[in-house]
């Protein structure tokens, strides 16, 4: 794939590809040839993708009965891909770690998915959609892919209103809207506060359909371990029953990774507690590259930390934002008291007061930020909480910011606020033991999201021909920042419509030469995946895969979290390091490998981790700007805000691996804008 000094479609003498001046990062990498997405379409911006559609190669209907696909994960991304390659007569075999496909964690995304339908009139568009994407990503996204989020985004909410998923709906029937952060028009199609649980059923519903029609296999609690590469084309996985620990080989023409995001990297996030990277790290380690990895999102509005007990988070819909106002007090010594008895002239509503236009709608990255910087000057509320550090010093914080829908109740009622959010309150009331209409919500940022994964084309290839990455688990739309509401619009539409028309040029070679389980390459992804996990069991050290896994959580949090320097992120470097020394000659794996293991799955899932926490570290080392997500102290405006220097950093990071002993290889894909304008992101 590399691709010399080749640039993207686009570039001209006065667009010249950056020139990197700082570099933070010199000698933890190698830098690595030029990096070219060579699908990448040209000519008008909005008829890019039709154009791309009608020019791929078709598939005829007795040829899809002779192909077969590997779907790893069952999100939306990778459940609307096995229902409709499935439904077009395709072979396919779909993976899940779950009991079931319908515990996915796609079903765990509340508020909402965007789409450029013009509802309300208000003056959406599929250009304003790309327009507010690409900008809400701080200019590092892709521009012909995010047009092409865009313009498939009406597509997906007549796909799931067919499917009878329940959205909201006005009075008159139509379907309802509400407005999510990063816009100022209303685009968010939502069902109460479930809206992914709903259109997780959809999917699921449609591949259930294909189960029984007989063209999808469906695999529940496999874990995939390893990716095989035969002749340099992916052509099947190795995968784990987690139940009997059986060793299996599957094998296919192709391999579609559709595995979410990699924030537990982070222990602490919203995240489910068995999401993980290793479907895609293994992919890595075989060859793909991994794209911006130090992207992760930060949400503003999770139910904040109360302990070290604690070994996940809850996320509060971002739609709350809608008829929520954030403030804390004015007056630190008013931090402690009851909210209700702090008069209105006392409160700072700092999202109003800082971002007048947008308000409480600010992108989650700017309003994660703000929140932090006001418990930082101890204006933080909330019981005073204990945080170990990484350097083992315990430091108390009140780590916690109001959503107050008090105003709306007053505005709406009650019972308005029930209707739309009363799910979402319920769960609070039951984690917090406070009652959401009497007394302000208390929320702090939290790791939810990533933006990084695996570097994917246009077609959403990655570099391994025969590999194809879907959702987060790819990094191709959403810049340094995603608005909310868009992981579900890039998941469907990566599963309903991207794919199945990309996927076919690469298949219209087919039928391929069958490979068999004896296949020099799959003898050798089997016998790794079997030493790593005999290594994992006979190591027998002192210390858990969850104490490490939390020591890894602190380090990243610490150093690659809200804010990254320079000095930190050296720091986590070899603190990483350091601690990959320790997992492998120290920790300690119960129970046997040959049965049900939780220990042993974690194990694998940690390993991996450390890897990838010291790939982000580094990532971010090398980035000294600060875009969307990834805030670098050293690269602020004046009041605080994020400076990019697109001089040097309009780029994608395509990192490729350099070996168990070697340093990363970091290639450069210039990003190019030909239909917007790059300039600062302002929400005042």
């Amino acid at each position: 794939m590399a691709a010399g000094t080749h640039y993207l479609p686009g570039l001209t003498p006065t667009n010249e590809a950056p020139v990197q001046k700082s570099d933070d990062a010199a000698g933890y990498y190698v830098l690595g040839d030029k990096l070219v997405d060579p699908k990448a379409p040209t000519g008008p911006i909005a008829e890019r993708w039709t154009t791309r559609k009608f020019e791929n190669r078709l598939v005829n209907p007795a040829n899809r009965r002779k192909l077969s696909i590997i779907i790893v994960g069952t999100g939306l991304a990778g459940g609307a891909a096995a229902a409709t390659l499935g439904e077009a007569g395709y072979n396919v075999k779909s993976f899940c770690y779950q009991d079931s496909p319908r515990r996915a964690h796609s079903i765990a995304a509340q508020g909402g998915i965007n789409a450029a339908k013009n509802y309300k009139g208000d003056g959406d568009s599929a250009y304003r959609l790309f327009y507010d994407t690409v900008k809400g990503g701080d200019y590092r996204a892709r521009e012909s892919n995010v047009y092409r989020l865009a313009e498939e985004s009406v597509n997906i909410i007549d796909q799931c209103v067919a499917q009878g998923v329940p959205f909201a709906r006005e009075y008159g029937g139509l379907l309802d809207n509400r407005s999510f952060g990063g816009v100022q028009v209303s685009r968010t199609f939502y069902a109460r506060g479930q809206t992914g649980q709903q259109l997780l059923i959809g999917a699921y519903q449609a591949m259930e359909r294909q189960v029984a029609a007989g063209t999808v296999e469906q695999f529940t609690r496999h874990e995939m371990l390893e990716l095989i590469v035969a002749d340099g084309k992916a052509r099947g996985i190795i995968a784990r029953d987690m139940v009997t620990g059986e060793i299996e080989t599957h094998l296919a023409d192709v391999v579609v990774l559709a595995t979410g995001g990699y924030g537990n990297v982070f222990y602490l996030s919203t995240n489910a507690m068995g999401s993980n990277v290793t479907a895609t790290w293994r992919a890595h380690r075989k060859g793909a590259y991994m794209a911006n990895p130090c992207y992760t999102q930060i949400h503003p509005t999770c139910i904040p930390v109360t302990g070290a007990h604690q070994s996940k988070l809850t996320l509060m819909s971002e739609s709350l934002r809608n008829d929520g106002r954030i403030w804390v007090p004015k007056k630190a010594e008013d931090c402690a008291k009851d909210p209700r008895e702090i008069p209105e002239e006392d409160r700072d509503y700092f999202l109003e007061r800082i971002y007048p236009s947008f308000g409480n709608l600010v992108p989650r990255d700017i309003a994660s930020r703000a929140a932090k910087y006001m418990c930082d000057e101890g204006r933080g509320v909330g019981p005073e909480v204990d945080e170990t550090q990484p350097d083992g010093t315990v430091k108390k914080f009140r780590r916690g910011v109001y959503l107050d829908l008090g105003a709306a109740i007053e505005r709406l009622g009650k019972a308005a606020i029930e209707e739309k959010y009363d799910n979402l309150l319920d769960m609070y009331e039951r984690i917090t033991g406070e009652n959401p209409y009497e007394l302000p919500m208390r929320i702090y940022p939290a790791v939810h999201y990533v933006m990084g994964g695996l570097w994917v084309d246009y077609e959403l290839s990655t570099n391994i021909e025969g590999l194809y990455c879907t959702g987060e688990a790819n990094f191709s739309d959403h810049g340094a920042n995603r608005l909310g509401a868009s992981a579900l619009m890039q998941g469907l539409a990566d599963g309903y419509f991207v794919l199945p028309n990309t996927i076919r040029e690469y298949l219209a070679d087919g039928p391929f030469e069958p490979i068999s389980e004896d296949h020099p390459a799959v003898v050798e992804a089997k016998q790794a995946v079997q030493e790593r996990i005999d290594k994992f069991m006979s190591i027998n050290g002192t210390r858990s895969v969850e104490s490490i896994h939390k020591e890894l959580g602190l380090i990243m949090w610490e150093y690659c979290g809200m804010e990254r320097t320079e000095e930190g992120l050296k720091k986590a470097i070899g603190l990483i390091r350091e601690l990959k020394k320790e997992f492998w000659t120290n920790v300690k794996v119960l129970g046997s490998a040959d049965s049900l293991n939780q220990d042993l799955e974690k194990a694998g899932r940690v390993a991996d981790f450390i890897e990838l926490g010291e790939l982000m570290c580094i990532d971010a080392l090398n980035r000294r700007e600060s875009c969307g997500g990834h805030f670098r102290a050293e690269s602020q405006t004046e009041d605080g805000e994020a400076l990019r220097h697109d001089d040097e950093f309009a780029y994608v990071a395509a990192w490729e691996f350099g070996g168990e002993d070697g340093a990363p290889i970091l290639h450069k894909e210039d990003l190019i804008y030909t239909a917007i304008e790059m300039k600062q992101r302002s929400y005042k």
